[in-house]
């Protein structure tokens, strides 16, 4: 199984393509190592030429990296859903970093639709898994003032894994401030949720301090662990978000200038939907939260927004090839599947995600959960958003639009990331410089100053 718990998840709910796979490494050793920077460089230049499918069996793969190009049509299959990032107009030299424990070759790649870098995952020589991640090619610094808060590193522990690297954004002057934990929509994420040039969570954390809140983000368990959660078979979104966020409220109530009766949880996309199912679990611990923000949350079943999103992606091409019909059937026909999660054994996966993961989603009934949320809860929605709908919106006003302590926003003109863009644009509207919309850190600073 991929690193990434939701590949195609991640598609849906956060446009960042995910193609992990780590397992244990293969036994041909007589195929090419992945050992340096320059072997990482050829790879890529040869995956995003005229001919990927030239790499199939000159090199090294871990066995499950081996099962996961043969499921998606070989290298060139992969090749071909990069592709959706564009044309590579600049590919930058590669470097080295290490991620627990496991070597990573990112390469910088501008994109015609947006910048990534494509990360080559290598155990013992082996490729394990080709991921994207925050272009590096262009780094900056912090855009908002510094003066008006301090970033303190604040690591969440992980049982029987370690910890995953955070950040406490706090203002400066006299506490205790009230606070807010941000988790990641699907798919591994770092903690600034960055997609291309663009750090949503960055621009929250910067922007709520600006406003006198104390901002937690920390990288998710998947960005950090995947090698060691691919081989679990009954993981959920418990392990993947759920755990994190209700230990990441108990160790923020601890930390100095906080007001731990005033700590709230945010949940975007995905992690927007598992909210609910926090609330729950955030009663039966030591310290609560005060209240919730859902931004971009959908009520329905995540199959039903991939069917939803995919055919909307293919009707903005000018026409379909037989190629892309192909692909598309065959997504199509895999999430057929999910209509007898019954007859899914532990070890079967539908669309590169374990059968737990997904008979963990069908029993979990989000309105219902949400129903029984007693502490103010701010949904926001933008009006431009593909991947999670008004469609999605009015569910959420017809369940819960008459409660007092639910207040729900939407916002024309901005789209998934709350930035300015349209519909049309696809994942285009991701490639140009943006921040969060002004008007949503002031309408959450509002919800949480009032409380």
């Amino acid at each position: 199984m991929r690193s990434s718990l939701i590949k195609y998840a991640s598609l849906v709910m956060s446009m960042i393509l995910i193609l992990t796979a780590c397992a244990g490494a293969a036994a041909e050793q007589e195929k090419r190592k992945m050992e340096n920077a320059a072997d990482a460089d050829e790879w890529i230049a040869a995956f995003l030429g005229d001919h990927p499918e030239d790499l199939d069996g000159v090199w090294l793969m871990t066995a499950q990296m081996e099962q996961t190009a043969a499921l998606s049509g070989g290298i060139a299959g992969l090749a071909r859903q990069i592709a959706a990032l564009g044309a590579a107009e600049k590919i930058l030299p590669a470097y080295e970093g290490e991620l627990r424990g496991y070597k990573v070759f990112h390469v910088p790649c501008a994109f015609s639709v947006m910048p990534v870098d494509l990360l080559l995952v290598v155990q013992d020589g082996a490729i394990a898994g080709l991921q994207t991640g925050a272009y590096s090619g262009d780094r900056e610094e912090s855009r908002a003032d510094s003066d008006a808060f301090d970033s303190i590193e604040l690591n969440l522990p992980v049982p029987s894994l370690g910890e995953l690297p955070g950040i406490l954004t706090i203002p400066r002057g006299e506490g205790p401030f009230p606070a807010v934990v941000l988790l990641q929509g699907s798919g591994p994420s770092d903690m600034d949720e960055s997609i291309g040039s663009l750090k949503p969570f960055r621009d929250l954390a910067e922007g709520l301090a600006g406003n006198g809140i104390a901002v937690y983000r920390f990288d998710k368990r998947t960005y950090v662990y995947g090698a060691e959660l691919a081989a679990k078979k009954d993981i959920s979104l418990e392990d993947e978000t759920i755990e994190d966020a209700v230990n990441a409220v108990q160790l923020l109530a601890g930390q100095e200038g906080i007001d731990s009766k005033r700590i709230f949880v945010m949940g975007h996309s995905l992690g927007g939907n598992a909210v609910p199912a926090i609330a729950g679990r955030l009663k039966r611990s030591p310290v609560k939260a005060c209240g919730y923000i859902m931004m971009a949350a959908s009520p329905r079943s995540l199959d039903v927004l991939m069917r939803e999103q995919y055919d909307y992606v293919y009707s903005l091409l000018p026409e379909i090839t037989e190629e892309q019909q192909a692909e598309k059937d065959a997504l199509f026909a895999e999430l057929d599947r999910l209509k007898d999660l019954d007859s899914l054994e532990e070890e079967d996966s539908v669309a590169g995600v374990y059968a737990s993961y997904w008979k963990w989603l069908d029993a979990y009934d989000i309105l219902q959960t949400a129903e029984k949320i007693t502490e103010p809860v701010l949904l926001l929605q933008g009006e431009e958003d593909y991947q999670v709908t008004m469609t999605d919106f009015a569910i959420w006003q017809e369940a819960f639009g008459e409660k007092a302590n639910w207040r729900m926003i939407s916002y024309p003109g901005l789209t998934h990331l709350f930035m300015p863009g349209q519909k049309e644009e696809g994942a285009a509207a991701y490639a140009r410089e943006a921040r969060v919309d002004e008007r949503v850190i002031q309408d959450m600073a509002g919800f949480i100053l009032a409380e």
